[in-house]
């Protein structure tokens, strides 16, 4: 299992390590607890009352999410932006719109970093790296929230993102 606090890797380099939130609906936020499952991160984040999902509910094998005392989905949104250090919207093309347009919409009221990772275009993958790179270590686990289209609104989404997320949180990220 990944520790709890940053680790130096071989080469002295830091490797940060994450605690992945999101709200459990179906596309990209179960993407983000498919890779921390396969990363054995650690995970949570709110779900709503019921544990609500357009699919009818966010599967038990999510054992590490807490559902809120409201059933209402932007509540839910809300909460895992406030309670993350920075949120990582993830979508197949812009513009954004919806419960992701409401994720982004909240992380610059409250304010709250944020990034948007289009994957569509050629360097999201870079782009994003860097963006992880600007953080402070922290004493802690990073939490991070993952968010983006649900696979109603985007097929496909909720594998692509799985793959990005894999490969961008199994990556050491090098800081001088």
């Amino acid at each position: 299992m990944a520790s709890w606090v940053e680790v130096v890797n071989d080469e002295g380099g830091i490797v940060m390590k994450f605690k992945i939130v999101s709200g459990g609906q179906t596309g990209v936020d179960r993407a983000g607890l498919e890779a921390a499952i396969t990363l054995g991160l650690p995970y949570g984040g709110w779900v709503p009352k019921g544990r609500l999902a357009e699919d009818g509910v966010v599967p038990l094998k999510y054992v590490g999410m807490q559902e809120h005392t409201s059933s209402n989905y932007a509540v839910r949104t809300k909460a895992n932006v406030r309670d993350s250090d920075a949120t990582l919207i993830i979508v197949p093309s812009l513009p954004l719109s919806g419960g992701t347009m409401l994720t982004l919409q909240t992380a610059e009221r409250l304010p709250r970093p944020h990034h948007v990772a289009c994957l569509g275009t050629a360097n999201a993958m870079d782009e994003t790296m860097r963006w992880l790179q600007s953080f402070q270590p922290i004493e802690r686990p990073f939490v991070l929230n993952i968010a983006g289209p649900r696979e109603s609104g985007a097929p496909g989404i909720q594998e692509r993102a799985t793959k990005f997320l894999c490969q961008l949180l199994a990556a050491e990220l090098p800081r001088s």
